[in-house]
């Protein structure tokens, strides 16, 4: 399976941007990385960010100390942390408002059983592409790419 989702497909290959799987990381281990950061890391090291696992506790300090030597050693910062919730919005069994909200803005209503029926990377998305001050355009492909949609 690949790392990334079809609505990311007009920039895997540069990985200009960062790909859902890594934020997902990011917020599992509780890291906040800019853009920027992204950008001073080489592709290489971009490469083995979406690679690495991320599942236990294990997995998650090390991928946390990884990326953080990586970014300091290519931007001379050290990205902020972010709290570790207990319980995400996404590890919900019924939807979040904001997801509710982006869907009827977009008139694509949601019902808690199309959310249960969703992966947990699934439910991320759709949870990171429903915030307000984020770039929206991709709930529409993901809402598709999940089979939401006909």
């Amino acid at each position: 399976m690949s790392p990334f989702f079809e609505f990311e497909r007009d920039f895997v290959d540069s990985l200009r941007c960062i790909p859902m799987g890594v934020r997902y990381h990011l917020d599992r281990c509780g890291i906040k990385l800019k853009l920027h950061h992204w950008h001073h890391l080489t592709g290489e090291e971009r490469q083995l960010l979406v690679a690495l696992p991320c599942d236990g506790d294990e997995d998650q300090v090390t991928y946390r100390k990884t990326l953080r030597d990586m970014v300091l050693l290519r931007s001379g910062e050290v990205p902020k942390d972010l709290p570790v919730e207990s319980s995400w919005p996404w590890q919900r069994e019924v939807l979040p408002g904001e997801t509710v909200e982006q869907a009827k803005r977009v008139n694509m209503p949601l019902s808690d059983e199309q959310w249960r029926s969703l992966s947990e990377i699934q439910r991320f998305v759709l949870v990171k592409l429903s915030r307000p001050g984020h770039e929206n355009r991709n709930f529409i492909p993901a809402l598709k790419e999940f089979g939401l949609l006909s």
